[in-house]
């Protein structure tokens, strides 16, 4: 575990930092042709520097070095242990300058710095690494055929990716696209969230320093409509990975449609049950598990458990200790390693925090705070984003997971049974990507993670899937007859 340091010196860190300010296109900072945009700190509202954006001009010299690097094969031509190599010493950089990308992370999001220091810094590094040693160990296959033919199906880069990232996880969200996608040997043009472009930027002037190449991968701050639209459209971009809300992700299908049909993959919104049947053992366990799914990093996660579903029988007690482990969970200056929960992003998502709260209160903070709702309710169908649960009391098991799948999203749940039969048919009854027992989670970097329903399309981050999203799978057959022997048939 990561050593914390004390409030002072996290501050003193933040008041040192010198933060990058313009595009990385081509193996180099430029002044974006976009305009000027201020990049603020959600806690204290305050200036953090003034950023270079990109427009569509610089969106499509960025596709034109992506795609010559691709095809004069300076990454994608690489052995695989090359680029295993190279990206490891990225992770080393990484690690290297972790302080500096902690303090970045949280001034630039709201994120409270314990969860940058010990959550996205180390997991960041551990997905890189982890999708870096898998390029030199994933097989291609052969095919049965008869005696006359030789099938082979390989896997090849799928060409230039755009990757276009959320703002609650910059630094993670990044690594889950470009640690697969750098692996496969693609090149990758990272559109990050307005909001927080910073550790993004610092990143790549890593990867370029641990030996990536030029044009292999490029980093376009700006808005949705200058850079991300541009690279949904462009006929030169091979595949848009986007993680966001579904609203956005719709966008992104539409764009495909209108242009080359590029391969799109997204994973959106969530509106994630909790469920807690009549018999769950352990309800201490139970509700650490319940409150940490619902209000880790302020709610901003797209796999938060914002709704428990509970049977009435022991929602009593439950309710007491989820209000006794919430008294734990601080909320305050991110800077300040005390507080679990930090600045919501902005002034806008705020507002609309609260909407659902009916608080008059202003400021970067919200409270973790819990409702009771109906399951028709708006607070228990749409997604909120913020530090909300709502509680939702069942008459029974089966009640519960009806209601757990009454939404139009399916990306993550968690069941807490004593009963193993029990729990396993309600795992897989429930319509999501990720349906965790007796424990809240997302599996790790081995395991897929993505969506049904609206809250996923295309693929899935994470494990060997992931992989698989940035490659294109092509059939070379093989005529083995000697077509000196007659007119035989391969």
């Amino acid at each position: 575990m990561t050593d914390l340091l004390t409030h002072a010196e996290y501050r003193s860190i933040a008041e040192a930092l010198e933060v990058p300010r313009t595009p990385f296109i081509d193996g180099k900072y430029q002044r974006g042709r976009g305009p000027m945009m201020a990049t603020t700190n959600p806690a204290t509202g305050g200036k953090i520097a003034k950023i270079s954006t990109a427009n569509a001009e610089d969106v499509d010299l960025a596709v034109a070095k992506a795609r010559e690097a691709f095809d004069q094969g300076r990454w994608s031509k690489l052995e695989p242990d090359t680029r295993k190599d190279v990206l490891i010493r990225l992770c080393k950089l990484i690690t290297r300058n972790r302080r500096e990308l902690a303090v970045m992370e949280s001034i630039d999001s709201g994120k409270p710095i314990r969860d940058c220091e010990m959550i996205d810094i180390p997991e960041t590094i551990h997905c890189i690494k982890w999708h870096a040693e898998a390029a030199d160990k994933i097989y291609d296959q052969t095919a049965p055929t008869g005696d006359g033919a030789m099938a082979m199906i390989v896997r090849e880069p799928v060409g230039v990716v755009a990757a276009v990232l959320p703002w609650n996880f910059p630094l993670m969200m990044l690594a889950w696209k470009i640690g697969p996608a750098l692996a496969a040997g693609c090149s990758v043009i990272v559109k990050p969230a307005e909001q927080t472009s910073l550790t993004a930027l610092r990143v790549v002037e890593l990867a370029a320093e641990a030996g990536v190449p030029r044009g292999v991968l490029q980093v376009l701050p700006g808005d949705g409509p200058s850079v991300g639209e541009p690279l949904g459209r462009h006929m030169d971009v091979d595949m848009v990975s986007f993680t966001g809300s579904t609203e956005t992700g719709r966008r992104f299908l539409h764009y495909a449609a209108d242009s080359n049909l590029k391969k799109v993959v997204l994973e959106c919104g969530g509106k994630n049950p909790a469920v807690v049947f009549d018999d769950a053992e352990n309800l201490d366990h139970v509700a650490e598990h319940v409150v940490n799914a619902a209000f880790w990093n302020a709610g901003q996660n797209c796999s938060a458990a914002s709704r428990l579903i509970v049977h009435k029988s022991v929602k009593a007690k439950l309710m007491d200790k989820i209000d006794a482990r919430m008294r734990d969970w601080k909320t305050g200056d991110p800077l300040d390693p005390a507080n679990h929960i930090g600045a919501l992003i902005d002034a806008g998502h705020c507002a609309k925090v609260r909407s659902y709260l009916d608080s008059k209160d202003d400021g970067p903070f919200v409270l973790p705070t819990v409702v009771e709702v109906k399951a028709t309710e708006a607070r228990a169908r749409e997604e909120i984003f913020g530090p909300v649960l709502a509680v939702i009391e069942v008459a029974s098991n089966a009640e519960a997971v009806q209601v757990a799948n009454d939404t139009a999203y399916g990306l993550a749940a968690s069941v807490f049974s004593a009963g193993g039969r029990q729990a396993i048919r309600a795992a897989r009854d429930i319509r999501a990507g990720t349906v965790t027992i007796n424990c809240y989670g997302e599996g790790n970097i081995a395991t897929p993670f993505g969506g049904y329903k609206q809250s996923g399309f295309g693929g899935r981050d994470n494990g060997l899937h992931a992989h698989d999203q940035y490659t294109e799978i092509k059939t070379i057959w093989i005529d083995l007859t000697d077509p000196t022997e007659g007119d035989n048939v391969g």
